[in-house]
């Protein structure tokens, strides 16, 4: 059975994570209105991925016994003025989401909770991964600065993100349904 407080601090981080997807969206749609569209389908497959780490702690605590609680997401951001703006926020906020899990592995530990300890050691290693990914995007921004042939070649390489079979995110897949 799950304890009450890591219940809660579970319920919470699947907010963080939906707030994440939310965010990431509204990044793909910036993305979109300045036909940076590689860009834009990153963001979406970061926000399907999002999506699949909330539903890990769903999945988590109603496996324990708990009861999940569906708290209210914020809309954190909806514009930008430039590419390196919303990479910067990226970098940011999965640093943010880093901050969060980390809180977490060490309200477990502090719990003897070893179920949820071997399940944060993975959301530990995807950080390191995430905070990796926009951090290199981030410096490939720098680098080509205000070079718009190198701007489109980042743009068209992020283009090459693989959604995961049958993403709700992947316009592939419900316009395959029509």
């Amino acid at each position: 059975m799950i304890k009450e407080n890591v219940r809660k601090a579970m319920n919470e981080q699947i907010k963080n994570e939906l707030e994440s997807s939310y965010i990431y969206l509204s990044m793909a749609a910036y993305f979109e209105s300045i036909s940076l569209n590689g860009m834009a389908h990153w963001m979406r497959t970061q926000a399907h991925e999002e999506t699949i780490h909330a539903m890990k702690f769903f999945d988590h605590i109603i496996e324990r016994g708990g009861k999940v609680e569906l708290l209210d997401l914020k809309q954190l951001k909806t514009s930008w003025t430039s590419v390196e703006e919303v990479w910067k926020d990226t970098l940011e906020h999965e640093q943010f989401i880093t901050s969060k899990i980390n809180g977490l592995m060490k309200l477990v530990r502090e719990e003897n909770d070893y179920a949820a300890e071997s399940m944060l050691t993975w959301f530990v290693k995807e950080q390191v991964e995430e905070e990796s990914s926009a951090g290199t995007v981030l410096d490939q921004i720098n680098l080509v600065q205000q070079s718009k042939q190198g701007l489109l070649m980042l743009d068209r390489e992020l283009g090459q993100r693989a959604f995961p079979a049958g993403s709700a995110y992947d316009p592939a897949a419900y316009n395959a349904a029509e």
